[in-house]
């Protein structure tokens, strides 16, 4: 091999780490989002909060320059094989990164509202959730910058937990709800909050999907493990009051 074609082959390769650098740092942006909006929900700080929703900009101008990094490899290199799969991964892996952000941004933002109440009741199992959610992330993070197929799958087979704990929530909150009607505004803004984190979850699971097709060539099972999935039903009025119940039903893949 010539040396032109030693560079030119040395510079594609420091082209894709430099993808997956990206990648990995827009990963670690989200996580640290996530860890600020738990501690906003959970110990209800209002500074935290809004360091989480600052934080939300720059992840967007990270999906942006990864896009346009893309194109411009897929332009120039014309990849084959593992490349392709690689780079064409970056884009969906990206996107799921950036919903991830957007969900954390929501959860800081609910935060905000809920310290304007005093909770009757501990966010034992809020926070035992987002732990799992956290975890999770971290471990999709590190798939991602090592191109691991088996922590990928090790993230697939955890959002079962994730969707347990999540019925469980929400089957708790109902309770109070209908057990105290005082207690529906912010019990319906931690729904909302658990409901977001569930969805972090299972984005995380998307990008370990990715991740497992764009080193391997193959895609994980089409059903994913998961639990079930928690809804409310409004039943009609007795007694001049409407009833309100928790049921779930077999949660299928996001």
């Amino acid at each position: 091999m010539s040396e032109a074609a030693r560079h030119i082959v040395k510079s594609y390769e420091q082209e894709l780490r430099r993808l997956r650098d990206l990648l990995v740092e827009m990963g670690g942006l989200v996580e640290a989002q996530l860890a600020t909006a738990t501690i906003a929900v959970v110990e209800q700080d209002v500074d935290a909060a809004g360091r989480t929703v600052e934080q939300d900009p720059a992840v967007d101008a990270l999906e942006r320059e990864v896009e346009a990094f893309v194109i411009r490899l897929l332009a120039l290199r014309q990849p084959v094989a593992q490349d392709l799969r690689q780079i064409v991964a970056a884009l969906k892996m990206t996107s799921d990164f950036e919903r991830i952000g957007d969900y954390a941004a929501n959860v800081a933002k609910r935060s905000i509202v809920l310290s304007q109440f005093n909770m009757p009741f501990k966010l034992t199992g809020l926070a035992h959730m987002a732990r799992l959610v956290q975890e999770s992330l971290k471990l999709t993070v590190d798939a991602v910058s090592d191109a691991d197929s088996d922590k990928a799958v090790q993230v697939w087979r955890s959002d079962e937990a994730v969707d347990d704990i999540y019925t469980a929530i929400f089957r708790e909150l109902v309770t109070y709800m209908m057990e105290d009607p005082r207690q529906i505004t912010p019990c319906t803004h931690l729904l909302f909050i658990a409901k977001n984190l569930e969805r972090i979850g299972d984005h995380a699971t998307n990008i370990a999907e990715t991740v497992h097709y764009a080193a391997t060539g193959e895609a994980l099972p089409e059903r994913r493990p998961k639990g079930e999935s928690a809804y409310a039903v409004v039943r009609p009025p007795r007694d001049g009051r409407p009833e309100i119940s928790a049921e779930t039903s077999p949660e299928r893949g996001a």
